[in-house]
């Protein structure tokens, strides 16, 4: 798991990480592990001082929410960060990944 995007309906209200389960009860709600600081970007920011923001903080996803908080996307950075993943990057992984389970 890279990030967990919680919605109520269409309202995005956590982004749960992997560092934030460290010490977190079996028990306990998911939404009490996540949270939004840090963790979203509006619609009209800049891609490339989001993109080099992202890389500074060695951030590499981003959900997107519009002024209601409602989940639009969500911005994911290459390995590299010179970039960001597209539809075709994600399927590729996800085709690799199948293969190699199947392997």
């Amino acid at each position: 798991m890279h990030a967990l995007l919680l919605v109520r309906g269409d309202v995005l209200v956590a982004v749960v990480e992997r560092d934030d389960l460290a010490g977190v009860a079996g028990t306990a709600r998911a939404r009490s592990a996540g949270g939004l600081a840090g963790r979203v970007v509006g619609p009209d920011e800049d891609l490339e001082t989001t993109r080099l923001t992202m890389a500074a903080q060695h951030r590499r996803r981003l959900a997107v929410v519009d002024h209601c908080g409602v989940l639009l996307g969500l911005l994911c950075l290459k390995k590299h960060g010179r970039g960001f993943c597209s539809s075709d990057d994600v399927a590729a992984r996800e085709a690799e990944r199948s293969a190699n389970r199947a392997g």
